[in-house]
This record gives structure tokens, sequence and C-alpha cells, in this order.
């Protein structure tokens, strides 16, 4: 069983206007060579959560010294139509994914939860808002 330290919360870095559904993501990740969507969550614009990988595999999503100790979550948009970053999560998914990670602290407590971005090294908006003010 993975020691589950982490909890990363990521944007698939899509338009808030143009669809970018689970299996778009699994697509473009298996394009990549992988063996699909590197995240174990995916929660889309209606709020639905999908099932990437199982908890009990590595994720694909945050470098491989992140990736053996975390679930990696990811939220469909984080572009504006303009293509700048900006928070564009619906009600729906912060609602779902309030859900999520809170189920998720239950089952690994003392995972810290953090945004992709605050990772050492990362320079990038990645996901567009502020994971550890809102958790």
């Amino acid at each position: 069983m993975r020691e589950i330290k982490m909890i990363v919360i990521h944007c698939s870095a899509s338009r808030c206007d143009r669809d970018f559904p689970f299996e778009a993501l699994d697509r473009y990740h298996r394009s990549l060579g992988w063996k699909g969507c590197g995240y174990h969550y995916y929660v889309t614009r209606d709020g639905r959560i999908h099932v990437g990988r199982r908890e009990s595999e590595v994720g694909a999503h945050a470098g491989p010294k992140y990736n053996r100790h975390s679930i990696g979550i990811c939220y469909e948009g984080g572009l504006n139509p303009q293509n700048q970053p900006a928070d564009t999560r619906t009600e729906a998914q912060i609602r779902a994914m309030h859900s999520l990670v809170a189920d998720l602290r239950r089952r690994y407590p003392g995972a810290e939860v953090l945004g992709h971005r605050d990772l050492p090294g990362v320079h990038k908006a990645c996901p567009c808002y502020d994971v550890r003010a809102s958790t």
C-alpha cells in the first residue's frame, strides 16, 4: 500500500468556454505514451468526478519525486476565454472537489493538500487558485 503524504490539485489548463471531457484528457495522456489518465480523479464542469488511476497506483501528475506519495486531482478548466490562467471552477466543481478532498483527508489523515504550483520548483499557475487558502 502506498503512503499518501499529499493531495495535489491541478487544472487541465483548458479554456472554460470549451469542453475538455475526461475522454479527451485520457486520449491526450495516452498520446504521451502513458497508460491513461495521469490523475487519480478528474472533475468536469458539471461536478462529475471521474476516476483516472486507482489510488493504489502511482499517478503521473507532479513528477516522480511527488507522484509516489500523492493523489492527483484535476479539474476541467483553469483558463478564461482569453486563454489566461483563472479560477474557472463552477459551483458544481467546487462542491465536488470539497467533498472529494474531505473524503481523501479522512482516509489519508495528515496528507497535505496543495496546488501543483505550491510544489518546489514548479513555475506555473496550476491550478489557478490558492488551494491552501481554500481548504
